[in-house]
């Protein structure tokens, strides 16, 4: 929208936050950000990479749920459950959601939407999904059209394994052919992956590959 004139102002927010977080400035729009935190809150990114909001605009709580509202509001600082982090000009960007994160065997957090957005950056990944959740490294399942494409789906991994962190580098795969969509279940109304219903189907294909 932006590329023909029509400015777009992507911001960030939730219902505990009432809702708005931060949002792109006209004039100064950084679309692969969600913008600088408004004046009236304050925000700050946790150890584990988790958005911390505090600020006039959290809530107060849950109402008749003090147990459910103690575990997201802690010192007065709302735990929104998304992973994120703060560029150099000061924007916001939001990477992966905190349940989603894997852990891996020696404890370290990786995301896996951003590992995931790099494979399919190659024209021959239609999709991907990485997983190593308690395991010693990644793997990932990988739709292509054909299995003729994995020659070329292996160098592209091998270099891009050259541009991650030990922990984040994918070091085997399974090609597949069927499509994570809507109606199989495997993808939400808006796009995401259902990592649970993905991997009740194919967990045992990617135990193989350990």
């Amino acid at each position: 929208m932006n590329s023909i004139g029509l400015p777009t102002l992507q911001g960030y927010g939730l219902t505990e936050a009432s809702p708005v977080v931060s949002c792109n400035i006209p004039g100064k729009i950084k679309i692969e950000t969600v913008g600088p935190p408004f004046k009236t809150n304050q925000v700050k990114i946790a150890e584990d990479g988790e958005i911390l909001v505090r600020g006039e605009n959290v809530m107060l709580g849950y109402w008749n749920m003090e147990k459910e509202t103690n575990k997201v509001i802690k010192d007065g600082w709302l735990h929104t459950g998304d992973i994120g982090e703060i560029t150099k000009e000061g924007n916001l960007k939001i990477t992966d959601r905190k349940k989603e994160i894997i852990v891996t065997l020696g404890g370290d957090n990786v995301s896996p939407s951003k590992i995931e957005n790099l494979l399919c950056l190659n024209e021959k990944i239609k999709q991907s999904f990485v997983y190593g959740d308690k395991k010693t490294y990644l793997v990932a399942l990988i739709v292509s059209e054909s299995d003729k494409n994995k020659k070329e789906i292996e160098i592209y991994l091998e270099n891009l394994n050259k541009t991650l962190s030990l922990v984040e580098k994918v070091k085997k795969f399974k090609m597949i052919k069927e499509e994570f969509t809507i109606e199989n279940g495997m993808l939400t109304p808006t796009l995401k992956l259902k990592r649970k219903i993905i991997l009740k189907k194919y967990k045992e294909d990617l135990e193989k590959l350990y």
